[in-house]
């Protein structure tokens, strides 16, 4: 059963991105490069449609035992990857994708996905957020989501960091067995594999915000259900180039006279890409190497140092990324 679910998997996934390529141009799904844009020719857009309807289809017909289990985690799931469609075919109002993640992330906290407690700090074995567990939860997977659309900037760039993220999940979910990290995460590794086929450089076609979006949301659902086996910092390490990306960008903004949320070309790939001489499958190793040596602190680092440590470790790490992004600006 589970080699013919992996087949069906890889099988739809190339099928639906091909089709969605073929008919692009028709249906209203190219992207057009603008003044941020590193890609010079319009492209086709939406390959998240093709893969994440495989990744629902396989789940459906192999598991569909736990999305019925985790009802409302599934509707969330679909809202965050309706809205994104939406936005692939006509651009949505930040408003209106900020009130679906909100209601997603309402649908997934009543069906317990929450961060309650946060680790050892101020001498508190595992600190409760007590009344406010469900706005960190909501700023958490918001934050999270937002950050993963905003590095899919270059080709191959959001796949490969998600797929290396997943990994790290996957493994969690296994010493663990955790059949619904397992199984949500290899289901999307797969989805994500054959999409890079089509994604990796020179880009055939782009995920856009059904693929970005529903991914970022996704492994924020994830990562919250892993809090039962690791401490919740380990979960910034497992997402550390989404999450550096923006906070390095933020405050270079700040620290540059503009507004936090600015649309501009800092973020860590326009920067890499800049330095590498617009080499992107250089710039996309480079970075997914940092991603890979992240995603493996945050899976083993728990059992080698205590969480009190963790997280000032991380917030140093975020120092350094940010002397190195200045270094490879000045460079330039």
């Amino acid at each position: 059963m589970a080699n013919y679910s992996f087949l069906l998997t890889i099988f739809l996934s190339l099928f639906f991105i091909y089709i969605i390529k073929k008919y692009a141009d028709k249906i209203g799904l190219i992207d057009i490069p603008n003044t941020r844009s590193i890609h010079k020719i319009s492209t086709p857009r939406g390959g998240g449609i093709g893969f994440i309807l495989a990744f629902f289809i396989v789940l459906f017909i192999y598991h569909f035992d736990l999305l019925y289990q985790y009802f409302y985690v599934s509707i969330s799931i679909f809202l965050v990857f309706f809205i994104g469609l939406f936005d692939d075919f006509r651009e949505v109002n930040p408003l209106a994708k900020f009130s679906v993640i909100l209601i997603s992330t309402i649908l997934i906290y009543y069906n317990g996905f929450k961060i309650e407690f946060v680790g050892l700090y101020f001498g508190i074995e595992n600190l409760s957020l007590g009344y406010f567990t469900f706005l960190f939860t909501f700023f958490a997977v918001s934050g999270f989501t937002n950050a993963l659309n905003l590095i899919d900037g270059i080709d191959g760039l959001s796949s490969s960091i998600s797929i290396i993220i997943l990994s790290g999940l996957y493994y969690i979910g296994y010493i663990h067995n955790d059949i619904f990290i397992t199984t949500i995460s290899i289901t999307l590794i797969i989805v994500l594999v054959s999409f890079l086929l089509f994604n990796w450089h020179k880009a055939s076609i782009f995920m856009g915000d059904s693929g970005s979006l529903t991914i970022g949301f996704i492994i924020s659902i994830l990562s919250i259900k892993s809090l039962g086996y690791v401490p919740a910092v380990n979960i910034l390490f497992l997402g550390a180039i989404p999450v550096l990306d923006t906070m390095i960008v933020m405050i270079r903004r700040k620290l540059n006279g503009f507004s936090a949320f600015r649309a501009d070309r800092w973020h860590i790939h326009h920067i890499v890409v800049r330095y590498f001489n617009n080499n992107i499958t250089k710039s996309v190793l480079f970075l997914s190497f940092i991603q890979l040596f992240y995603t493996i602190l945050g899976v083993f680092l728990s059992n080698k140092l205590n969480g009190i440590y963790l997280l000032p470790l991380f917030i140093i790490h975020g120092i350094i990324l940010y002397h190195i992004l200045s270094y490879f600006l000045h460079k330039k």
